[in-house]
């Protein structure tokens, strides 16, 4: 494959720096030959190259040029003049610049010097006074002694211009007056241009080859005052100055499937990247769906491929490339629609949602009237929508099912789609919160040989202060090996009761739920005979006893809602007798001096090490927390209070059947309703939700009632343990 660039616009002319990719070679060379034949029917013609804006014109022009200069009789190359409008403000500057250029052109050789010398006394007898001194080759003396014999009639324009066409017959040599980009000048402009061409510069064996976009050609002219406003006036105008057009053969839809792979593997090559068989069906997907509409000629192509470029050294390996690339497509061809993308983040990521969209119907005309507010016309508005579907599951799930499909991964490769990595694709970079992807999998290796290096200290701050994401992240690279797996739970268990990260799923999901899950999943790929190591490992802190014990009930006995002895599996007897005396041990450590009327009696600490000493072996946590009430270092009402877990949406106790079953095996549910029988009968049956702020007296009142309603509604009370 041809080295590709990128960011360059030059016209390419075949050369290995500068590749024919289309094939347009040999249709320059028949553009070449069309322009020696007109040559021998007419001594002056106009020609004219018409393609679209960005189809190519420029290429194709230097590259006819290039096959005119390489006639094999000398006699018969052809003298190349090119001259572009834009540098030419007026007639005068324009008059001057094309004889100028014209006359540069010409050999430099003695033969010539008759010519030469006619063609600039010709320029200074029609040029406006103002140009002469602008012309190359006459100087400013001479130029005022031309202005002198003009005022004195002393030079004839008619008779210089004879002078002209003589020297250039008896040379017999052709001259082509290359001028491109045409469409791009003013109505003013484009028929200065045009009166130099037909009028003026029309001598002998001049011929000159123009190219434009006849749409926007057309288009200036019908504001030009000559037409007034009538585009069939602009075509019969412009009929009359060419008489010889090459349309550029159409950009067909092969052509530019060929040009965009070969710009994905030059890119991938600078890169040092691979797009997996996936990756290769979502692009050809987008493409063939979205893209190829927009891309319909070789510079949209390398303009758009070349902004993938421009951006994607510094993520290159923390984004997903193909998200990228259709993120880059938006932001260049769409810019108001990228800039919607950024400002509705939490909702295309998931991490909010809109209310009041229920139905796909509904969901997918807020898009839509969204894009359209994002200045998409009409006609692309689909199209757009098909994009973001493809990026993102909220658009995606109104959307065909194959989309749904693409966007619903976004986590896992890393995309757009997902809010971990949003922001990569929007600053460019990494941000200073995250870490690379590089820098997370050396951070892991660390923490699996030990190191405290660098990486695994800032893995180690982020599982603290941003919890979700890291635990995520942790998850796309499991299973792990049997000693990797083990360094995992060690790290989860030293940093589990330091999660202070915030609670995602709308508020319902905490920190510490996150890291049970991701060690339940380690822990379940172990082989049963290396988990009671593991969980040794683990619980040599008081939060990371907590953690395995959570860990151990929920793998080995997901579907138990009902405190059991773990002890009684055979494989993790040894582990489970020592962790029962370790757990003892945490709590009686970390046990506070008792208060006897404060509300929260146990430290979240304190109540998380007790609940899980009660599923590990609940009768010796029975006989402990009945001793510490018997002792009275704890008051009972306090205790439940703290044993109660909380309603997420209003901070109320929440007592279950698994709350009472609990109480039952730690304390005994007749010592609880015999002990506070007064308060309990005192307690209604039923309290309202209050709005107000939740209390300690409020916390007991609620638990009082929930006791007087189990009592009511079972007279037969269980027996004590």
């Amino acid at each position: 494959m041809p080295s590709l660039s990128l960011f360059s616009d030059d016209p390419v002319d075949g050369s290995p720096s500068a590749p024919d990719l289309l094939g347009r070679r040999s249709y320059a060379r028949e553009a070449a030959a069309l322009v020696r034949s007109v040559r021998t029917q007419s001594d002056s013609s106009v020609l004219a190259l018409i393609g679209a804006w960005g189809s190519g014109k420029s290429s194709v022009l230097t590259m006819t040029m290039d096959a005119l200069r390489e006639e094999p009789a000398e006699t018969e190359r052809w003298l190349i003049a090119e001259i572009n409008p834009w540098l030419y403000p007026d007639l005068e500057s324009l008059t001057a610049g094309l004889f100028a250029e014209i006359r540069a052109a010409l050999p430099k050789d003695k033969r010539w010097s008759t010519v030469r010398e006619n063609l600039g006394k010709f320029a200074q007898e029609i040029a406006p006074l103002g140009s002469l001194t602008g012309l190359p080759g006459v100087n400013a003396s001479g130029a005022m002694k031309v202005i002198g014999k003009r005022i004195a009639g002393e030079t004839s324009a008619t008779a210089t211009k004879r002078k002209v066409e003589a020297v250039l017959r008896e040379a017999d040599t052709p001259i082509l007056v290359v001028m491109d980009d045409l469409d791009r000048l003013t109505p003013d402009e484009l028929l200065l241009v045009f009166k130099l061409v037909r009028l003026i510069g029309r001598l002998p064996n001049v011929h000159y080859l123009l190219s434009y976009d006849e749409h926007t050609l057309l288009d200036v002219l019908t504001r030009s005052d000559l037409v007034g406003g009538e585009v069939s006036r602009a075509r019969e105008f412009l009929e009359k100055i060419v008489q010889v057009r090459l349309d550029l053969p159409a950009f067909r839809e092969q052509e530019a499937l060929v040009l965009m792979n070969m710009y994905v593997a030059a890119l991938l090559e600078r890169h040092g990247r691979q797009l997996t068989p996936t990756d290769m069906s979502r692009l050809g997907e987008a493409y063939a769906s979205y893209l190829q509409e927009r891309l319909q000629t070789p510079r949209s192509i390398k303009r758009f491929m070349g902004q993938v470029d421009a951006s994607l050294g510094s993520v290159v390996g923390d984004v997903d490339l193909v998200d990228f690339m259709l993120v880059t497509f938006l932001r260049t061809m769409e810019p108001g629609v990228y800039a919607m993308i950024k400002r509705h983040r939490a909702e295309l990521t998931g991490t909010t949602y809109t209310p009041g969209h229920h139905t796909p119907p509904d969901v997918l005309k807020f898009w839509q009237d969204r894009v359209q507010r994002a200045n998409v016309a009409d006609e692309h508005i689909d199209s757009v929508i098909g994009l973001l579907g493809m990026l993102f599951s909220p658009v995606a799930n109104v959307l065909e099912s194959w989309q749904a499909t693409a966007a619903g991964d976004a986590e896992r490769r890393h995309g757009i789609g997902s809010s971990d990595y949003f922001d990569r694709y929007t600053s460019f970079r990494v941000p200073d919160d995250d870490l690379s992807e590089a820098a997370f999998d050396r951070a892991v290796q660390q923490i699996i040989s030990g190191q405290t290096a660098d990486e695994a200290t800032a893995l180690a701050e982020r599982l603290r202060t941003d919890t979700h994401r890291v635990i995520r992240r942790l998850e796309q690279r499991l299973p792990l090996a049997a000693t990797e797996s083990e360094a995992l739970l060690a790290l989860l268990a030293d940093e589990y009761g330091n999660a202070q990260g915030p609670a995602e799923a709308f508020g319902l999901l905490r920190p510490e739920s996150a890291v049970q899950h991701l060690a339940r999943r380690v822990l379940a790929d172990l082989p049963s005979e290396q988990r009671p190591e593991a969980l040794a490992r683990m619980a040599q802190t008081p939060d990371g006893g907590v953690l395995a014990v959570q860990t151990l009930r929920n793998t080995v006995y997901p579907a138990e809602q009902q405190p059991g002895d773990l002890a009684t599996d055979a494989n993790l007897a040894d582990w489970a007798r020592a962790a029962r005396d370790v757990l003892a041990t945490h709590l009686a450590h970390h046990l506070l001096p008792a208060t006897q009327h404060s509300a929260d009696q146990l430290t979240p600490l304190q109540r998380e090490l007790l609940l899980a000493w009660t599923m590990l072996a609940p009768q010796q946590a029975g006989e402990w927390t009945r001793e510490r009430l018997d002792n009275q270092d704890w008051e009972l009402l306090a205790l439940l209070v703290s044993l109660t877990p909380r309603q997420l949406m209003n901070g109320m106790p929440l007592l279950s059947p698994v709350d009472l079953n609990r109480f039952n095996v730690l304390i005994g549910l007749d010592r609880i309703m015999a002990q506070l029988a007064p308060q309990i009968d005192a307690a209604p049956p039923q309290l309202p939700l209050s709005t107000t702020l939740a209390t300690p007296d409020l916390y007991q009142q609620h638990i009082l009632s929930a006791l007087r309603r189990y009592r009511d509604q079972n007279p037969q009370q269980p027996t004590a343990p």
